[in-house]
């Protein structure tokens, strides 16, 4: 294995996740997790409490009971590839070979299926779930009551997230219920529609590609399926827009050091071989469910 080239091209590939994943801002904090006795299972603390008695000036309080307790999940995603690169092509081409073929690997395969997953996994669990067909002239009713939604269900807005398609943020920048005033950036006749937040919350647009209620994961192996990757499921429909709240998600990575080994160590061709594995899975905490509203497009009748 080549030290030098994993510590060359390895900060690259950690950068291209980042920027590019739409839900690496629901990556679990190391803190909120107790890891098991076993390598693929994950302990996620659940609290419940009795609300409050009467006092009785006599008895004093009212007893309470309390539940804490750590729920088990178990990781369903583990996923990988291997890549052989030839030795000369990759001389060749001054190591664009390598660096071109993992870069392009991490950044259109890994991280829209990581994506992919996350959305769907959320859709399925969605305390709330609507459907609809969206317009210029509906979205922004829509969102609203799927805010309202989550206001009803004492759902803090502080941290929560807008997830859209792109058709939706085109209808929201289209709709007449929103008063906008263009301004041209006189030195470079520049104009920034942009959509950042909507009611304080941020705004996040997800390519349609990765926003489908279900997907179905190809195993790389299979006739039919040796692309890898995933595509959208049988059933599946478009989503629209998501409002999540952060706090009732935890998207975990377990990713194993990508191995990169040398021409010289490969001993089945004259090659650098490159191994990628992620073993991955997004869990929602059962008692906060109604942190995630979704809007997807009407079912095929």
């Amino acid at each position: 294995m080549s030290i030098a080239l994993a510590k060359k091209y390895l900060p690259l590939l950690d950068e291209v996740y980042a920027v590019n994943a739409k839900t690496s801002i629901l990556d679990a904090p190391a803190s909120m997790i107790q890891e098991s006795a076993k390598a693929n299972t994950i302990l996620i603390p659940s609290v419940t409490v009795d609300g409050l008695g009467d006092y009785s000036r006599t008895a004093g309080f009212t007893s309470g009971t309390f539940d804490f307790s750590w729920e088990s999940h178990e990781f369903t995603q583990d996923r990988g590839r291997s890549f052989v690169i030839d030795a000369q092509d990759n001389l060749e081409t001054l190591d664009v070979a390598f660096a071109a073929t993992t870069g392009e690997f991490i950044k259109t395969k890994v991280v829209p299926e990581v994506d992919a997953y996350r959305f769907a996994a959320m859709a399925t669990k969605a305390g709330t779930t609507a459907e609809g067909t969206l317009t210029k002239d509906t979205a922004l009713e829509a969102i609203d009551t799927g805010i309202e939604t989550l206001l009803d269900a004492e759902v803090d807005l502080e941290n929560v997230l807008l997830f859209v398609s792109p058709k939706t943020h085109t209808y929201l920048k289209q709709s007449d219920l929103i008063s906008r005033k263009a301004e041209v950036n006189m030195p470079n006749g520049a104009v920034n529609r942009d959509i950042e937040t909507l009611d304080g919350i941020p705004l996040i647009v997800v390519p349609q590609s990765r926003f489908y209620s279900a997907i179905s994961l190809y195993d790389g192996s299979t006739e039919g399926e040796t692309t890898g990757g995933y595509v959208k499921g049988d059933t599946a429909v478009n989503i629209n827009f998501m409002l999540v709240d952060p706090n009732a998600v935890l998207g975990l990575k377990k990713t194993a050091l990508p191995r990169i080994f040398s021409p010289e160590v490969y001993q089945d061709a004259n090659a650098w071989k490159f191994d990628y594995r992620l073993y991955h899975d997004l869990f929602v905490k059962g008692n906060k469910v109604d942190g995630i509203y979704v809007h997807t497009a009407e079912a095929a009748s």
